[in-house]
């Protein structure tokens, strides 16, 4: 809540205060870039985060921006971002992956205090951010090597209450897609299982800094502000979501080069054929096919492909 003190890290924001700084991981040289907007009147208090993969640049700038454009004189509760979460990835250009441990901390939430760097990562993150809120965005794209059509993952835990207040995010939110999936071990699947009503989104890709999924990111986040009376003003309209009941991600099985023959956005028909994967010589190793029928939601846009990398995914609808 506003008028509190808010304290992340080592960082504290008095009530009617912005707070800027570096948030240590222990045991790691990671230090995350986090803005505090601590309002002087009471409020929720939402956290939203970028750069947990650090490839996917449009949410870590519409992060960097919400952060810059905001004052704590304009909010009601509190808003705490964290710009770039996994920072050694984003500094070395690391697909999907944190370059301290190899590991993807989008798979380790809530984490372990005593874990390797994306596990202490995973534990930071949860325990001084999420934890503490009252609802959580989560900004993502396609990585460096994806490209995708923007969609929303939620998590139905079975609350009613969280639930419907995650997928109310998920609407203002404004992106057509909205996907009821969980994968194990992500930011958002944790958060809703304590409670917190979260959402994933997903615009951009391919290592571009694209002004549509920017803006994307940005009307999404200032129409949640305004959805949960962070800020004043009404959501801006947004067309009606599209809702789908799983979402289907196909990995390799092989080491060799990926030919995709879909778009992220085209209908699939189950047993449709996707790719195929062939070897170094040309050579065809596995043709492949959806599992599904359904939405492309993304697709991996360069050749080289190992055993249990991602191809694609289907969203399949209700």
């Amino acid at each position: 809540m506003g008028q509190d003190l808010v304290t992340v890290g080592p960082l504290r924001a008095s009530p009617g205060t912005k707070v800027t700084g570096l948030v240590p991981v222990p045991g790691t040289p990671i230090e995350m870039p986090v803005t505090i907007v601590n309002g002087s009147a009471a409020g929720p208090r939402l956290a939203i985060t970028a750069g947990v993969h650090g490839g996917e640049y449009p949410g870590i700038e519409a992060a960097i921006r919400t952060a810059a454009g905001l004052e704590a004189r304009d909010v009601r509760g509190t808003v705490v971002i964290v710009h770039i979460v996994d920072v050694p990835a984003f500094a070395a250009r690391s697909i999907y992956v944190c370059p301290l441990d190899g590991k993807n901390p989008n798979r380790l939430f809530p984490g372990k205090a005593d874990g390797t760097a994306s596990e202490r990562l995973a534990h930071t993150l949860f325990t001084e951010v999420v934890a503490p809120s009252d609802a959580y965005v989560d900004l993502h794209g396609g990585d460096i090597n994806e490209a995708l059509v923007p969609f929303t993952i939620i998590v139905e835990t079975g609350n009613a209450g969280v639930d419907a207040q995650a997928r109310d995010l998920a609407r203002v939110y404004g992106i057509r897609y909205v996907v009821r999936g969980r994968v194990g071990g992500g930011t958002y699947a944790a958060a809703a299982q304590r409670g917190i009503p979260a959402i994933l989104t997903e615009a951009g890709g391919q290592g571009l800094l694209d002004e549509p999924s920017l803006q994307a990111h940005l009307r999404g986040l200032r129409n949640v502000l305004r959805h949960l009376r962070l800020v004043d003003g009404a959501p801006d309209p947004v067309d009606p979501v599209t809702t789908l009941g799983r979402l289907h991600w196909v990995t390799s099985q092989h080491t060799g080069l990926f030919y995709v023959e879909v778009t992220p956005g085209d209908r699939v028909e189950q047993g449709r054929r996707i790719g195929e994967i062939r070897d170094y010589f040309g050579r065809r190793l596995a043709e492949i096919s959806a599992p599904a029928s359904g939405i492309v939601l993304f697709t991996v846009t360069t050749p080289a492909t190992n055993p249990n990398d991602p191809l694609f995914a289907v969203g399949e609808p209700e």
